[in-house]
């Protein structure tokens, strides 16, 4: 019995290097990009396949909605998708408009829709109003949330984007690097990524009772293929900002541009560029199997399997990096049906955690004097 513990808990500390890739697409040459800062991140891993000054602080204009309308869809999400009357405060804010006025009543998630659509300034400043009393606390919000996703480089002074400075002297400013990581953070939540990735999308209004339809103004969503998101913005000291993500092969891309004359062509050279870089990986454990120790059973050990873990996209330089550990506890106590989770494979390149999937029992290990209660099946 010893041995079989030493034989187990060896088994399930090892890591052996492990990749099933597919074929390498042709490498695209390193992208010439107009803006001054820029960067390219695969969201699996957060890997950085790009970048240019992406940690420079700059203005980010309107792509500061993408932490709004995440933190007002959130919101919406707890507390039912309230209904959000506009007053004259709200809609006095300069800039883009999704057309509010005082006296409608319309949804957070319809905010959110105006913010990620249509760019809308006045919903941007509804929801922070609604949600926090004032542009002033809602932004510590932003900025708590911020520091809780690494964006250790941005401060949040306006919900919409539009030039501000803080009490403190601190002006609103971001990074590429730190955009991106907000984008990913974004486009886990499935109603965002809904919004951003619309071309269009109807929004209906409690009061006056209608429906308006707006339109992305993200050219890419027609433009670019696998685009789903996420947000353009605009100031005359920001210049044009944009943030966008694309999907193909299972690998989701996300690209950032502040300052950028010529951002649609950034983004399509950096994307392409991305997509080159990537392979997907299948991460297999159908090819694990061995025996574990038993305790309380008639048997000694119990012979078990495991199960493949999906696919991620990663650059192709570390498709064969992954190592593959699996984890059980010292021993299996008995009783154990066939079928049943008796650890786990993980999958790791450096320190990121990859994926999973359960170890499972090969076999039953009853307690001595159990019977097996199964019931004869007519097979034949």
């Amino acid at each position: 019995m010893k041995q079989l513990f030493r034989r187990w808990t060896a088994l399930c500390l090892c890591g052996v290097l492990l990749a099933t890739v597919s074929p390498l697409q042709a490498a695209e040459a390193v992208p010439e990009i107009s803006g001054r800062s820029a960067v390219l991140l695969a969201a699996d891993t957060g890997t950085v396949l790009y970048e240019k000054d992406s940690r420079e602080q700059l203005p980010m204009a309107s792509t500061t909605k993408i932490m709004t309308a995440l933190l007002t869809l959130e919101e919406a999400e707890r507390k039912g998708d309230p209904e959000v009357e506009i007053t004259p405060e709200v809609v006095a804010v300069e800039g883009s408009s999704m057309g509010l006025l005082a006296g409608d009543r319309i949804s957070l998630s319809g905010l959110a829709a105006g913010m990620l659509l249509a760019s809308g300034n006045d919903a941007a400043n509804a929801a922070a109003l609604y949600l926090a009393g004032s542009q002033e606390e809602f932004a510590r919000r932003m900025n708590r949330r911020a520091l809780e996703l690494g964006m250790e480089d941005t401060h949040f002074v306006t919900p919409s984007g539009l030039d501000g400075e803080s009490a403190d002297g601190l002006k609103h400013c971001s990074t590429a690097y730190d955009m991106a990581l907000l984008a990913r953070e974004a486009l886990e939540n499935q109603g965002f990524r809904e919004l951003c990735s619309s071309s269009t999308r109807r929004v209906s209004f409690a009061e006056p009772e209608k429906e308006v339809v707006y339109t992305n103004h993200n050219k890419l969503l027609t433009q670019y293929e696998g685009c789903v998101g996420v947000k353009t913005g605009y100031t005359k000291e920001a210049g044009r900002c944009l943030v966008s993500a694309a999907e193909r092969d299972g690998a989701l891309l996300i690209a950032v541009t502040l300052n950028a004359p010529d951002d649609w062509n950034d983004h399509a050279r950096l994307l392409d560029y991305g997509f080159s870089q990537m392979k997907t990986v299948t991460l297999a454990g159908g090819d694990v199997q061995g025996k574990a120790p038993v305790v309380g059973s008639e048997k000694e050990t119990l012979c078990f399997y495991g199960q493949d873990g999906g696919t991620v996209s990663l650059p192709a330089e570390a498709a064969g990096e992954i190592t593959r550990k699996l984890y059980g506890p010292a021993f299996l106590y008995a009783p154990v049906s066939s079928g049943q989770p008796v650890g786990e494979i993980r999958w790791y390149w450096g320190g990121t955690l990859l994926g999973s999937a359960p170890l499972v029992a090969g076999e039953n290990a009853l307690s001595p004097g159990e019977e097996n209660t199964w019931l004869p099946v007519p097979w034949n």
